[in-house]
């Protein structure tokens, strides 16, 4: 199966189960497969843990879109401030994918009736990884699962302010429909996001303001990975991302000013650390640990010695 030229990536951070993960999706979903696996090197165990050879990081698709699972440690853990909405064309789907995915989880919403669909439920996984599962009827769907940023305690009414923000600094880039609460919807504010739809590099996504009170919000357990072919477009992503209270952190790490993370990474990046020589790895792994903003041309220097 070809994979498609996908801009944005969702990484996804597990304690050690990201191989375990990847297997669980992949058997889920149609379309699907494991794909690129890069493994630790000695460089950098004291940051991640993990034995010389064991898997760092495993790309997969679902449905034909690319994931990252990373065993970064036990720093982080999901929560539903990111879900991931997998549409599906009939109830009986639905019901074979509510079925697997929320055996071992945790229920948010229970599967049933709702005004807006006829079938849907939210679920933490086994790894509390949330999703969606929603009957769709005769809606048209390009994208069999939209990742969804809610917007909760600080954040939230933030939801449009933010989708107008990233549909600033990506290319192909729109706003689609938009829901909004109305009156006697409290404790949310009418006029604010109950669901709005957006398109960034071709790729859907979808946003929402939520007033309840939720103990947990965006960090670092899923981030979303730009895949850049230059400097320059490594510098413009990191210079827009971090703009007006945004963060910058380590190995092109970020938070930006709604405190959802992105790692902004050069494509060759991976192909080096995939590299057959140990040493070439432990090089760019020394050199990369050392960078917020990755440097293409460093880390070339480093690689070639």
């Amino acid at each position: 199966m070809a994979a498609i030229k996908q801009k944005i990536t969702p990484n996804l951070w597990f304690d050690r189960q990201a191989e375990e993960a990847a297997k669980f999706y992949t058997s889920i979903f149609k379309n699907s497969r494991i794909g690129k696996i890069t493994r630790a090197s000695k460089a950098g165990f004291e940051i991640h843990g993990l034995p010389e050879g064991t898997v760092l990081t495993i790309e997969f698709e679902i449905e034909g879109q690319k994931f990252i699972a990373v065993n970064g440690g036990p720093l982080f853990k999901f929560t539903p401030a990111v879900s991931f909405l997998i549409a599906c064309n009939t109830k009986e789907e639905v019901d074979a994918i509510w079925e697997k995915l929320s055996e071992g989880g945790t229920a948010l919403m229970e599967l049933g009736e709702y005004p807006f669909s006829e079938k849907y439920g939210w679920t933490q996984d086994r790894y509390g990884l949330s999703w969606q599962v929603m009957f769709m009827g005769d809606q048209k769907m390009k994208q069999k699962i939209t990742p969804t940023l809610m917007f909760v305690g600080e954040q939230c009414g933030k939801a449009e302010a933010a989708i107008k923000f990233y549909t600033s600094v990506f290319n192909n880039a729109q706003i689609g429909n938009i829901l909004r609460y109305g009156k006697g919807e409290e404790p949310d504010k009418e006029g604010s996001i109950k669901h709005a739809a957006f398109t960034l590099e071709n790729q859907d996504f979808a946003a929402m303001d939520s007033a309840y009170k939720h103990d947990f919000t965006f960090n670092e357990a899923i981030s979303f990975m730009v895949e850049c072919e230059t400097q320059e477009e490594i510098d413009y992503y990191w210079e827009k991302l971090t703009a007006d209270g945004g963060q910058e952190s380590m190995c092109g790490w970020l938070k930006d000013q709604f405190g959802v993370s992105w790692q902004v990474a050069p494509t060759i990046l991976g192909e080096m650390l995939r590299d057959q020589d140990k040493e070439k790895v432990e090089r760019v792994t020394n050199a990369f640990l050392k960078m917020k903003k990755f440097d293409i041309r460093e880390l070339k220097k480093a690689y070639e010695g």
